[in-house]
């Protein structure tokens, strides 16, 4: 007899009008689940004719990092650019288009009620992506001054690339005060939560440094160009200090915690961002010194290059085999592709262009050949990216939001017992 009356109020719970409701919007939701047609008509309506079943956040910005940067790295290359020029012409017209179809996507999202920023904005892993439109704008911007010019004119090129420069680097500013604000003062993490995508939101300044030190030969001679040297600079600064910062808690956090195996190892490339940035970003800043400030300072910008991005090369080799030995242990852990792919590509991209620079400076072969070494990972990195996220652009699941999930959890090996150098020392 209980059981029939709590089955009655069951039912009777289904003519409640509240449940009605969400029983209106849950088959709303739901409806036409079997639709079928072109992929690319997903960019155009929900991929299942739902009414919140795709999302379009800041993530989707890294794509055009990654394909920009391989344009600028082949302009950049101190072997073989000249013969790449037409490859790197089509690279950057393939970026631009994809930034601007992704603008344009947003702001159609943000007018319609579809966006999702608001809700990464409170997420303490997505939020820290808001760095990747500043530095999709930034990257665009330094491929138009590069090869843009050939096709667009000089004075035109310059200016496109003034005004996403200008762009990029207020909201990345933006990004490198709020986010980690957010993260000091809201963001609930765990002790093992510190991971690569810290880093997004404070690079955007050292992009802005890399990009606006191309963008000082332009600048009116006089104080204007001075202040304009100096401001990179500055920024040069802002971000590498930061970032070393956060580097050393994801090295902590490997050390204390171990990897998670998830999607969220590729995001450990992300550390070869700032440091191939920075080598990129002093390399031009010597360069361009001689016409901005006193040949006394020009000098000791210029040595500054050789002396800073060596030692920093160093730590780029070792943590390339750090990242490359966790990544195949996450693959062989049936790691699943995500948009974190992308991450394989603009820092090993920045690491080109930062030996590109330090082989500029030094004349020296093995500079010139590493750089060529790293460009050809970076065509392999972009390949499995843009493979990955074409696939799941044609089945529709990277438009959808994800399930909740719980928290990403960093574990060692739980059967560990020992390795050989324990062996080794238990023999002696």
């Amino acid at each position: 007899m209980e059981l029939f009356d709590n089955g009655m109020q069951s039912r009777k719970g289904l003519f409640n009008p509240y449940t009605q409701h969400r029983m209106a919007n849950l088959n709303d939701d739901l409806k036409n689940t079997s639709a079928k047609g072109f992929w690319w008509k997903r960019f155009l309506y929900s991929v299942t004719g739902a009414k919140d079943d795709y999302e379009l956040g800041p993530n989707w910005f890294a794509s055009v990092m990654g394909t920009g940067i391989i344009a600028n790295a082949a302009a950049s290359l101190p072997l073989f650019s000249e013969s790449l020029h037409s490859f790197a012409l089509a690279i950057w017209c393939l970026a631009s288009i994809m930034l601007i179809g992704l603008v344009t996507w947003t702001f159609v999202f943000l007018v319609t009620g579809h966006s999702v920023w608001k809700k990464h904005f409170r997420d303490p892993m997505m939020a820290q992506f808001y760095g990747a439109p500043p530095m999709a704008m930034l990257t665009v911007a330094g491929g138009t001054l590069l090869i843009g010019g050939s096709v667009l004119g000089e004075p035109v090129a310059q200016n496109i690339a003034w005004g996403l420069w200008f762009f990029g680097t207020i909201t990345g500013l933006g990004s490198a005060l709020v986010i980690p604000y957010r993260l000091f003062t809201k963001f609930r993490v765990r002790p093992d939560s510190a991971f690569g995508g810290w880093l997004m939101p404070v690079v955007p300044p050292m992009v802005s440094a890399a990009i606006g030190a191309m963008l000082v030969p332009y600048t009116p001679v006089g104080v204007l160009r001075e202040t304009m040297f100096y401001l990179c600079f500055t920024m040069f600064g802002l971000s590498l200090i930061a970032a070393m910062i956060i580097i050393a808690m994801i090295w902590s956090r490997l050390a204390h915690h171990g990897t998670s195996g998830t999607s969220r190892v590729p995001t450990l490339w992300i550390v070869l961002g700032p440091l191939g940035q920075s080598m990129t970003a002093a390399g031009i800043l010597g360069t361009v010194a001689k016409g901005a400030v006193s040949p006394e300072i020009a000098y000791g910008f210029e040595v500054f290059a050789v002396l800073y991005s060596v030692p920093v090369l160093g730590f780029v080799l070792l943590w390339t085999c750090i990242a490359i030995l966790l990544s195949i242990r996450a693959h062989y852990r049936q790691m699943r592709f995500a948009l974190t792919y992308w991450a394989f590509t603009f820092p090993v991209g920045t690491c080109v262009t930062g030996i590109a620079q330090l082989a500029n400076h030094t004349g020296l072969p093995l500079f010139e050949w590493t750089s060529i070494l790293y460009y050809i990972g970076l065509l392999g990195a972009w390949t499995v990216a843009a493979f990955g996220t074409t696939r799941g652009m044609i089945t529709g699941h990277l438009f959808r939001p994800p399930p909740p999930a719980k928290a990403i959890v960093s574990l060692k090996e739980p059967d560990f017992q020992g390795d050989i150098f324990d062996e080794i020392d238990e023999e002696k």
